[in-house]
C-alpha cells in the first residue's frame, strides 16, 4: 500500500466529498459512504478532520478562494464597469458547471441537516458575492454607464440570476448547464 504524503490524504477526502455531491439524485452524504469510496475507516477521516462539518468547511474554502480570487483577477484585468460585472456572473456560472457537487454546496442543499455555521457561512459567501457586483457597478457609475440608483438593484437582480441558474442546474440533475445563453440574458440585463 503507497503511503500518502502529509495532507494528501485530506485532499483526497475533500475530492471524494465533491465527487460524491455530483450525485444528481442528491442523497445525503455520511461518513461511513464517504469512507468506503476513498477505502479507509471512518476512524480514518477523523484523523484529518474532527467532523463532517469540518468536511464541508473544507469545500467551503476552496469555494471562497477559488471564487474570490478569479473575482479578484477579473476586477484588476477588467476597467469598464458593466464588462466587469457581466464577467465576475458568466465566472460564477462557469465554476458552477465545472464543480457540479460544488454548486449543491453554493445553493445550501448539500448543507441540509448539517452543522448551522455552513448556511450561515454561504449566506456571508452570497453577501460577498453581491458586494462585488456592487463594486463593479460602482465603476460603471464612475464611467457614466449606469446612474448610481440602480447600483443595489442590478447586484441583487445579478445575484439572483446566478442563484436561480445555480438552483436550476442541481436539480435537473446537472442537466441544465447554468452557461447556457447566460452571456446573451446577462448582457440584457446590463444594457
Amino acid at each position: 500500500m503507497a503511503t500518502t504524503k502529509p495532507g494528501e490524504r485530506k485532499l483526497q477526502i475533500l475530492q471524494a466529498l465533491a465527487a460524491m455531491l455530483e450525485n444528481p439524485k442528491g442523497e445525503k452524504i455520511t461518513t461511513a459512504a464517504l469512507a468506503a469510496k476513498i477505502d479507509v475507516s471512518e476512524a480514518a477521516l477523523y484523523r484529518h478532520f474532527a467532523s463532517k462539518a469540518q468536511m464541508f468547511e473544507g469545500l467551503i474554502e476552496f469555494i471562497e478562494s477559488s471564487v474570490f480570487g478569479l473575482i479578484n483577477q477579473i476586477s484588476q484585468q477588467q476597467d469598464d464597469g458593466l464588462l466587469q460585472a457581466q464577467a465576475i456572473a458568466l465566472m460564477l456560472l462557469n465554476f458552477a458547471e465545472r464543480n457540479p457537487g460544488m454548486t449543491r454546496v453554493l445553493i445550501g442543499d448539500a448543507l441540509v441537516n448539517e452543522d448551522e455555521r455552513l448556511q450561515v457561512r454561504m449566506n456571508q459567501f452570497m453577501e460577498r458575492m453581491e458586494l462585488a457586483f456592487k463594486q463593479a457597478l460602482r465603476q460603471a457609475v464612475v464611467q457614466n454607464q449606469i446612474p448610481e440608483n440602480e447600483v443595489t438593484h442590478l447586484a441583487g437582480l445579478l445575484c439572483n440570476v446566478v442563484v436561480g441558474r445555480w438552483h436550476r442546474f442541481a436539480k435537473s440533475g446537472f442537466k441544465h448547464l447554468p452557461g447556457d445563453q447566460a452571456a446573451l440574458q446577462i448582457a440584457l440585463l446590463l444594457r
